[in-house]
């Protein structure tokens, strides 16, 4: 071949090579500026902006990290504005459930005090006083409760526990709360140990405002507690036969600060049920509610058996009606 016919090929392909390279270049200029557009309008506010890109094109790792980027960011924002949200509600919360309740606890004792009241009417006031007391407790144990799960520093202790002996210890202190306000109940916790993992602490408090919950706002007069075992699972069972829980409510009832508009008292702070939710679930179980309105609710919490074997004999307590 001629040597200028080569040198003519060479100028040819360095030609088109140059002119790739500007249409390459002036591609990346462009994405970069999109980019750069992009970013600035979630700067502003807009969350929802994504960086269109192929695959084969030059910059489209790129843009795959700053949209994941954005995503995330989005997320964030959107948790922070929820919590933000939360926080609003508790301390409406707080303004309603503790300051109006204090207020009159200090009225009572004020009367009581300064001798405006006196002998039997003087005890009446008094004995009310201590029963504001203990509600305003039992709140803000349930708000301490809810800022420790949702802080950093919160831990569990997880341990091999017998779950049938630990839920026998924690409702034997429950049969004189029953018996004073006249419910019904039946206990059947087998005799033979049902071994798990879980937080002993958080189990009791779990258990603890699931009975609470039907003491305070299912308006019904008994309440039904069993434990039985279920393929390689734990079966907590906790009934009542109160006025029940509509469908559309059951659907929110483990979300926080929900309380149902109709049936069920709206006495409470709405975190109980989110705070069992929580527990349960840190601790590797499940908890479902079903209800029908006027025939009562059924929660049922399952946590993993770390044995096979199960009981055979069961021990049962249930109050004379």
């Amino acid at each position: 071949m001629h040597a200028d016919t080569i040198v003519q090929i060479g100028a040819v392909i360095t030609l088109f090579s140059v002119c790739g390279s500007i249409f390459v270049i002036r591609c990346v200029k462009r994405q970069i500026s999109e980019m750069v557009d992009a970013l600035e309008d979630v700067r502003n506010g807009n969350g929802n902006r994504r960086i269109l890109s192929e695959p084969h094109e030059l910059v489209a790792p790129l843009a795959y990290i700053i949209n994941d980027i954005i995503l995330s960011y989005e997320s964030r924002l959107s948790a922070y504005h929820q919590t933000e949200e939360t926080n609003r509600q508790l301390m409406t919360s707080l303004s309603h459930d503790v300051r109006t309740p204090l207020t009159t606890l200090i009225g009572y004792l004020d009367a009581a005090h300064k001798g405006i009241v006196t002998g039997k009417e003087r005890d009446n006031y008094i004995e009310t006083a201590r029963r504001k007391a203990y509600d305003l407790k039992e709140y803000i144990d349930v708000l301490f409760d809810w800022f420790k799960l949702g802080s950093d520093e919160f831990s569990m202790n997880i341990v091999t526990v017998d779950l049938t002996e630990l839920t026998r210890n924690l409702l034997i202190d429950w049969i004189p709360v029953f018996e004073d306000i006249h419910m019904n109940f039946t206990i059947h916790i087998p005799e033979q140990p049902f071994r798990v993992k879980l937080d002993p602490d958080g189990y009791m408090r779990i258990l603890n405002n699931m009975v609470q919950n039907v003491i305070s706002h299912s308006h019904g007069d008994r309440i039904e507690i069993a434990l039985s075992k279920q393929g390689g699972n734990i079966k907590v069972r906790l009934a009542d036969n109160g006025v029940g829980i509509d469908k559309e409510d059951l659907k929110h009832i483990f979300e926080r600060l929900y309380k149902c508009n109709k049936g069920r008292s709206e006495k409470g702070s709405g975190l109980g049920l989110s705070i069992v939710y929580q527990l349960v679930v840190k601790m590797n179980g499940t908890i479902t509610a079903e209800s029908v309105p006027g025939n009562g609710t059924v929660f049922t919490l399952f946590f993993p058996s770390t044995e096979e074997k199960s009981g055979t004999g069961t021990f049962s307590i249930q109050k004379a009606e």
